[in-house]
């Protein structure tokens, strides 16, 4: 075995048991950082495979953006941990049932590489660029899916500041209507009074 498939394996690893961990914590934190750990180790994989602009736009994006975003959520939002796990074992047949069809889908690969029905990878140039090559898919031959999933985000960003904007009781807010309409008689009252002398 090469250095490179140990290291692939390794990756696997981690990122399988970190997966694992994100489905089985108690905590929602600790999952959200479980979570971090799946995508860096996914960032890894991807450079192994010389993917290096999905490798940093998967750190960038989903690490740096996506998350911090999913922790400030979680530790902000008062979440009840124990209605969250109610439903937990009516989905698990469901859940199983996915989790073997995705493992019987790359079983599928795997066996049909090593049984050698799949193409071979067509061979590189030296000055090949994957972002380039990237980047020209996705503004001509994919530019209005491209489109689609911008106005997918957008959309569900708008979503989610709706869902989480609540009225408090207890804030205090400016009403500007109240505030135009408002009189100098209401604001200010003239006190007659006489002149003092010392």
């Amino acid at each position: 075995m090469i250095f490179e498939t140990v290291v692939f394996y390794a990756f696997a690893a981690v990122l399988l048991l970190a997966a694992l961990r994100v489905i089985t914590a108690r905590n929602p934190v600790h999952a959200a950082l479980a979570l971090v750990l799946a995508f860096f180790t996914a960032a890894a994989i991807w450079l192994l495979l010389r993917a290096e602009f999905l490798a940093i736009a998967l750190v960038l994006v989903y690490v740096g953006a996506v998350m911090v975003l999913f922790l400030f959520v979680v530790m902000m939002l008062d979440i009840n941990l124990e209605r969250l796990r109610e439903g937990f074992w009516q989905y698990l047949p469901l859940g199983a049932a996915v989790g073997v069809l995705m493992a019987a889908e790359m079983a599928a690969v795997l066996i049909g590489r090593w049984l050698g029905l799949a193409a071979r990878p067509r061979a590189l140039p030296p000055d090949y660029s994957n972002t380039k090559e990237l980047g020209r898919l996705i503004y001509t031959d994919y530019a209005f899916a491209f489109e689609v999933a911008a106005v997918i985000l957008l959309v569900a960003i708008v979503a989610a500041i709706a869902l989480t904007l609540r009225r408090r009781k207890d804030a205090r807010g400016q009403d500007p209507a109240r505030q135009v309409r408002a009189r100098p008689a209401e604001r200010v009252r003239l006190v007659a009074m006489k002149a003092e002398k010392e």
